[in-house]
């Protein structure tokens, strides 16, 4: 009862008496022989927290590389939360919140608790644009040439993409994306690093417009439809430049399509696991695609699903996690990171660098951040 008067009476003068700090107040109180309780605490390490903010120039999944005040800092985030509005897009400005004290730019001594968006932004990422010629396209990536000469591999998971005249190599588009170059020496000056830039939209008109369909007029009694335009629908297995493999709905072989000459347009991206469908005249005969014209393809899109609906997939091996995400390298080269903390996982390797897994995802929730909404993860 003593030493809890004596306390209330500490806290009670610490605002009224100067030149006395609380140690000594708590010696005044005290018994001789009772050490206040902070003395006992003072030979256990103390934890600190602070933050450090710069701009982005690297991910690698469970590792991430900042620029700040002209040094390069390498944080472990393994253990870390991402919740970054963007997600890990090079040139952003962002927070790492740990704990410990920095030596220098010696990050061993700390441990990182948060990522965050920076609270005072000097300038927010903005909608850049790229003009290039088509050098490969596949479901996660395109790599485009510009007129300097310089080339680009750009990560496209579930970017809309519109091509009105068809796509091919060598077809010029723009993309309209979002980040920086990374402040880091190349060994090929001529080769850009796009890996952790978010691309919004990829079309070969500019603006993307995608035109409304237009309707069939409904014949007269006298007139003959000579070409009656029909649809296949399926899904898609995957996509190489101008070759898209799709399995119709009904056969056991998938069919690949010709896109180098026709309207094509994926809301959601081109993902393996996801729907298209085929616009055609003639007579489909279930097997090939002799005696049919492809009019054009169209993929399904993710704004009119439900995550239960949904079938966009990524298939590949985990690079690395955190403690709300986890990336994979995709066999065609994508480094995409994924939110775990409401997928549902059923994979057997536990989340562990190397396991293969496929990951479902809704591309319509990930618009503008390169961290996508995971689903659903599986064995590969």
């Amino acid at each position: 009862m003593k030493k809890q008067l004596a306390l209330c009476l500490c806290i009670g003068l610490t605002f009224t008496i100067t030149g006395c700090s609380p140690g000594t107040l708590l010696d005044q109180f005290l018994p001789a022989d009772e050490e206040p309780a902070q003395n006992q605490e003072e030979h256990q390490p103390r934890v600190y927290m602070d933050e450090i903010r710069g701009n982005l120039q690297d991910f690698t999944g469970n590792q991430l590389t900042i620029k700040a005040d002209d040094n390069m800092y390498v944080f472990d985030v393994s253990q870390a939360t991402l919740e970054c509005e963007d997600g890990m897009i090079t040139g952003d400005e962002i927070s790492i919140i740990y704990e410990g004290q920095l030596s220098d730019t010696d990050t061993s001594t700390v441990r990182a608790l948060k990522v965050v968006d920076e609270y005072h932004k000097k300038s927010q990422l903005e909608d850049r644009t790229a003009h290039g010629q088509v050098q490969d396209l596949t479901a996660n990536t395109i790599t485009i040439k510009a007129k300097s000469g310089k080339t680009a591999t750009y990560p496209i998971t579930g970017t809309e993409q519109y091509y009105q005249n068809g796509i091919k190599a060598n077809n010029w588009v723009y993309l309209h994306f979002k980040g920086k170059f990374p402040e880091t020496e190349s060994d090929n000056p001529t080769v850009l690093n796009a890996s952790h830039l978010k691309v919004l939209s990829i079309s070969d008109i500019d603006p993307l417009k995608v035109p409304d369909p237009t309707p069939t007029p409904t014949p007269s009694a006298d007139e003959t439809q000579t070409a009656e335009e029909k649809k296949l629908s399926g899904i898609i297995q995957d996509i190489k430049l101008n070759s898209l493999t799709v399995l119709l709905d009904g056969m056991e072989t998938p069919l690949v399509f010709d896109m180098s000459s026709i309207p094509c347009h994926f809301a959601g991206g081109p993902c393996p696991g996801s729907h298209a469908t085929v616009t055609y005249t003639g007579e489909f005969n279930g097997a090939t695609l002799d005696g049919i014209s492809v009019l054009g393809i169209t993929g399904e899109d993710p704004d009119t699903l439900n995550n239960k609906q949904v079938s966009f997939t990524v298939t590949g091996e985990i690079m690395g996690s955190t403690a709300n995400t986890v990336t994979i390298l995709t066999f065609d080269g994508a480094a995409v990171t994924f939110r775990t903390d409401n997928a549902r996982n059923s994979s057997t390797g536990g989340l562990l660098s190397g396991s293969s897994v496929k990951i479902t995802f809704h591309p319509a929730q990930s618009r503008e951040s390169n961290i996508y909404v995971g689903l659903k993860i599986e064995d590969a």
